[in-house]
């Protein structure tokens, strides 16, 4: 088949969607063109992919501070949404030239649903896929998108969480929407209040999470078309090698401790770098520095600690004594993976959903809302994932079950079985 996988976001939203891509294009059945922001093109070309680009870099529009733990989360909803709207037509108009001779379209539900639109013009089927367990209406939870307070009110309020969500969702980005279905794609408007993307043509569409059925199981009042399939992981491009000064400091000593928090960039990043430093020191650890989107550099760095702008975590996480870091979905499944400790320091959205997963689950000390994150409680944090071991025992073991998952297979399984 010739398949387009179009994704939006930060890093950790997008390397899933790679890791199908990447997937389906070794089965050697299959025609894969991946869509995505600009800069992923050169990662998408370590994996010899047919790279789309939708016309917008999401490492500057995301790397600037804007994503503030400070605020709410639908005042930052509604912020991001209005910044990139002169950008949208422009997404729009590159998602329609990605999806052209698609014979089946996955996107992701974090922004990418424009896809869904042109699906439904080619008259191609589409799976909709999320990292999160938030998009489709349940009973056992409230949305853990960040929106609703999770709130011990039963099932009713947890199930309306989830559809108000969707409501403020077309909200937001409904207006847009219609006018580009009309004046573009020549499709008739989707009535207010109508949350389109759980059905095509009146029947269900199928859902892909992306996540392990182990860290969040399928809710009983979800229907046959959702799949919970398991982690899309992403494992280092052919031929790519560690830095030799990475290897350097990793071989020097004791396994560090990972301390990095994404595209979460902080208004200061320098002060943040100096109280992850300051946590090291009172916990008496080496440490790794993720630079990335949030800003750390290897200023003023001790020799016990190294900075970094980018690596992988699935060959990095499994080397480290624990793993500090924001909560984000990948990032979360990249630490159960490794079967190494995590503490988790949430910021916004999903992130507090994942933290107590981590704490449910045993491996990991009671989260750290950034908000209330100081040198002192991250230190005492690292202090028992380093040195408590029955937690490092059940990480470990959760890192095997997790390693004997296999989403990606499981994802291609369920697309094949629409060609058969």
């Amino acid at each position: 088949m010739r398949i387009t996988i179009l994704s939006l976001g930060s890093r950790g939203d997008v390397q899933p969607f790679l890791a199908l891509a990447v997937g389906l294009q070794k089965t050697g059945r299959h025609k894969v063109r991946f869509a995505a922001p600009d800069n992923f093109e050169s990662l998408a070309r370590e994996y010899s992919l047919d790279f789309s680009p939708l016309g917008v870099d999401t490492q500057k529009m995301l790397g600037t501070g804007g994503m503030d733990p400070e605020r709410n989360i639908l005042l930052f909803l509604w912020e991001f949404l209005r910044s990139i709207k002169p950008l949208a037509e422009r997404i729009a108009e590159n998602t329609w030239l990605a999806c052209q001779e698609a014979e089946f379209i996955i996107y992701s539900s974090i922004l990418g649903v424009g896809a869904y639109h042109v699906a439904e013009k080619l008259g191609v089927p589409c799976i909709m896929a999320s990292p999160i367990p938030g998009f489709a209406p349940t009973r056992a939870y409230p949305n853990p998108g960040g929106v609703f307070p999770s709130l011990p009110l039963g099932g009713g309020y947890n199930r309306l969480t989830h559809i108000l969500s969707g409501h403020l969702y077309q909200i937001f980005t409904g207006p847009f929407i219609n006018r580009w279905r009309k004046e573009k794609l020549h499709l008739p408007a989707i009535p207010f209040g109508k949350f389109p993307y759980f059905h095509m043509g009146g029947r269900p569409q199928p859902i892909f999470g992306i996540y392990s059925p182990i860290i969040s199981p399928k809710p009983p009042d979800w229907g046959d078309n959702i799949h919970v399939c398991g982690y899309w992981f992403l494992d280092p491009a052919p031929y790519w090698q560690p830095s030799a000064q990475l290897i350097t400091f990793l071989e020097a000593g004791a396994p560090p401790v990972y301390i990095g928090f994404g595209s979460m960039a902080n208004r200061a990043p320098q002060k943040t770098a100096q109280l992850a430093q300051e946590a090291l020191e009172l916990s008496g650890q080496r440490g790794i520095l993720a630079a990335g989107w949030g800003g750390l550099d290897n200023a003023n760095l001790s020799d016990n600690i190294f900075a970094l702008d980018s690596v992988s975590h699935a060959w990095l996480f499994p080397r480290m004594a624990a793993v500090v870091h924001h909560g984000g979905a990948g990032t979360t499944g990249a630490g159960f993976r490794a079967g190494v400790p995590s503490v988790l320091v949430p910021h916004m959205g999903d992130q507090p959903f994942w933290a107590k997963r981590v704490t449910e689950l045993g491996v990991g000390p009671q989260p750290i809302p950034r908000r209330k994150l100081t040198s002192e409680r991250l230190a005492a944090a690292i202090t028992t994932a380093t040195t408590d071991q029955n937690m490092q025992a059940r990480a470990a073991a959760l890192g095997e079950r997790i390693r004997a998952e296999d989403g990606v297979a499981r994802a291609i399984e369920i697309i094949e079985g629409f060609s058969q």
